[in-house]
């Protein structure tokens, strides 16, 4: 099965059926730095070329696609744009890659769990009538899971996101308010536990933290236990629970690479050092 059947049958499953009016449609894949897809840490740019064409095959051929994603302390867009292939890949499908750090935005102010913050929305997003967000499924120091929520993060155009660690959580869920998206495909094609390994599996919700629920059973974590998903879910984002429409998802449980008791100690200190160079920051 081609990445564009496989693409149409999860959104099939959901009943996912994309409004053939929309003009304008923001795609954000999980572009955290330059490791290539080979690796589980970011988005296959394949995966998003098969999305253009379903997009394209189910709305028109001339609907307005951008690909976006924000600069990182450690990452700038234009070279993760053209070492992980999203460039020649954006030619070739006449597509538009945007920087959300140069966009843009409006300020908008938002409270969760009595922690307020002034956050940016990109025009890119706020403007687009379909916001497609294209995550990978690993374990993250900090937040133990990242997934669809931990991926809107990205969206925030300010580059010094370390800044946001120390209520990481809060600004996760904050930024998801904000900014939540329309649709959610998650890439597990090649995933990152204790090392990378193709597990071919593709996610599709309208629901990102019943997403993220899943995926995190995947991996071996009771997502009750990771606080931005809770977290989410008491905001009125989405539901802890989820439906299996596809396949089962034990194979998948069985066969991701789990972490063992080492990473819990390495995700400690890097946890704490994170916590203390936001405090020196």
């Amino acid at each position: 099965m081609s990445l564009q059947q496989s693409i149409q049958k999860s959104l099939d499953l959901i009943q996912f059926h994309f409004d053939p009016t929309v003009r304008k449609i923001a795609v954000k894949p999980n572009l955290c730095y330059y490791w290539d897809s080979s690796t589980g840490e970011t988005t296959d740019q394949k995966l998003i070329g098969a999305l253009i064409d379903v997009i394209r095959k189910n709305v028109n051929e001339s609907v307005d696609i951008s690909i976006v994603e924000s600069d990182a302390s450690a990452m700038r867009c234009k070279y993760a744009f053209k070492m992980l292939g999203y460039e020649k890949m954006a030619d070739d499908k006449n597509v538009r890659l945007v920087n959300l750090t140069d966009d843009n935005v409006e300020s908008t102010n938002i409270t969760v769990r009595n922690r307020s913050f002034r956050l940016s929305l990109p025009h890119s997003i706020a403007k687009a009538d379909l916001f497609i967000n294209v995550p990978k499924m690993k374990y993250m120091a900090g937040t133990r899971f990242s997934g669809s929520l931990k991926n809107i993060f990205g969206c925030n155009p300010y580059p010094k996101k370390y800044r946001y660690h120390r209520w990481l959580d809060e600004a996760i869920v904050g930024l998801n308010k904000v900014m939540k998206p329309d649709l959610c495909l998650l890439d597990g094609l090649v995933v990152r536990g204790v090392h990378p390994k193709k597990l071919d599996l593709l996610m599709a919700s309208t629901d990102p933290v019943a997403l993220d629920s899943s995926a995190a059973r995947i991996l071996g974590i009771n997502p009750h236990s990771i606080d931005h998903i809770s977290l989410a879910s008491s905001e009125g984002i989405g539901s802890l629970k989820y439906v299996n429409v596809g396949e089962h998802l034990g194979r998948f449980i069985n066969s991701f690479p789990k972490k063992d008791a080492k990473y819990k100690t390495w995700e400690f200190i890097a946890k704490t050092y994170s916590r203390l160079a936001t405090r020196l920051g």
